[in-house]
């Protein structure tokens, strides 16, 4: 039967999968004269082009919008539909890679980086159209432009308006889709990114929030109470990787960091204390080491003030309440904290297979690995080290639970002392 631990891993993932195949569910027409009532599977085909305009609502409404899993429609049948839904999912997919990114391009290359995601997606779709003893699709006939503006004529939700009201998990891309900053118009390029394949295009890690906040009367005192939870981030892991504004920007929220610290230690005036150091090292940011303006949407207006709402506002965390649930560590974290565990809090068993086989997959999928590894650790109890001899003294499914709290436990340890990489695989 399993461990409990792999039971409730198991339990989440089937609860996930259910909720993805309930987001869209077939509606019934009116019976049509004198026939059997029509089982519709609606799908929202085609995705409109991605612009100046609609940008900012496609990357805010990403987890609003349909998905279609494999169980939405029939086993048999429906191949064109299935084919329109392939296409959105993929697209969909496409779009997350690029707006996961926004902060550390900028607009402009994400809006680029969408573009050609969509260009690329129209044209697999109509490559694979072809392939298919089928009706071919109107606007697949034309080429270049014409094809382009044809779907885009044809997208029922042009403007990425949210229709779904609970959030939809991503179905993963199956696609090669090639992109890099160098690929977009000179004018709009941003530091050099290297050439990266979409399931491996490197976003900011979730608790990399840049810009930070700024002091208020509702947030200063969440923001001296959680400092400590709150990550300081190191910058050699992005040497000559290319990501030279995250590195930037990291550096800012280390120094950010640094004078709340001094701040929050003063008795009186700690939220003008606050309000300074941030406004001076937001004002630093726009400025490179060579004195040339950053690269950064907030810093392409002249006004300082106008240029602190902008930040203000885009801010991921105003408020400095997201570390405070994220309080709880998990071995999600060990993905980040094993080489220092290693070096300084050793748990008396080697980690590299939750790390190697566990740590590059999704969130999700990490869980049930993480389950299954604990199991094969807790199943070497003939030759086990003296740190697990505890766990093994337990019963079959209480040692993974046991060997958990052990690598937690380190976890906790090396995570108060450890500066992270912004990147999520660059460890």
């Amino acid at each position: 039967m399993g461990s409990p631990a792999a039971r409730a891993c198991c339990t989440a993932l089937v609860l996930v999968l259910l909720s993805s195949a309930s987001e869209g569910r077939p509606s019934f027409r009116p019976r049509s004269a004198g026939g059997p009532p029509r089982l519709e599977y609606p799908v929202e085909f085609p995705l409109g082009q991605p612009t100046f305009d609609n940008i900012q609502a496609i990357c805010i409404n990403g987890d609003h919008r349909p998905r279609y899993p494999d169980s939405y429609f029939p086993v048999s049948g429906y191949g064109k539909l299935k084919r329109m839904a392939s296409s959105v999912n993929e697209l969909e997919y496409l779009l997350n890679a690029c707006c996961g990114s926004n902060h550390t391009w900028g607009i402009e290359v994400t809006l680029c980086c969408a573009s050609m995601a969509w260009k690329f997606a129209i044209n697999s779709y109509c490559e694979e159209d072809a392939s298919i003893k089928d009706r071919q699709s109107e606007c697949c006939k034309p080429r270049g432009s014409d094809r382009l503006n044809c779907f885009h004529n044809e997208a029922p939700n042009p403007n990425y308006t949210a229709t779904q009201e609970l959030p939809v998990p991503q179905i993963p891309s199956t696609e090669t889709f090639d992109f890099t900053p160098t690929d977009c118009p000179r004018k709009i390029q941003s530091p050099y990114v290297p050439r990266a394949q979409t399931n491996v295009i490197q976003s900011p890690k979730k608790d990399f929030n840049f810009p930070p906040g700024r002091p208020s009367a509702d947030n200063i005192e969440s923001l001296c109470r959680d400092q400590k939870l709150r990550p300081l981030y190191k910058v050699n892991c992005l040497r000559n990787s290319g990501y030279e504004l995250m590195s930037h920007q990291a550096k800012t929220i280390n120094r950010v960091e640094k004078g709340f610290k001094q701040c929050c230690k003063k008795k009186q005036g700690v939220l003008e204390c606050a309000d300074q150091k941030w406004r001076e090292e937001l004002s630093k940011f726009c400025l490179n080491k060579n004195g040339e303006p950053v690269d950064f949407e907030c810093c392409f207006d002249n006004v300082e003030d106008s240029r602190y709402t902008c930040f203000k506002n885009l801010s991921p965390d105003p408020y400095y309440n997201l570390t405070s649930a994220a309080k709880e560590l998990s071995l999600h974290n060990i993905c980040d904290t094993h080489k220092i565990i290693t070096k300084k809090f050793p748990v008396g068993f080697p980690l590299k297979s939750f790390v190697n086989q566990c740590c590059p997959l999704s969130e999700e999928e990490r869980v049930l690995c993480f389950a299954q590894e604990l199991i094969a650790v807790s199943k070497q109890c003939w030759n086990s080290p003296p740190s697990l001899r505890h766990c093994c003294s337990m019963s079959s499914h209480e040692r993974p639970q046991c060997i958990s709290k052990i690598i937690v436990n380190a976890i906790t340890k090396a995570s108060s002392e450890k500066k992270k990489c912004p990147l999520p695989y660059i460890l």
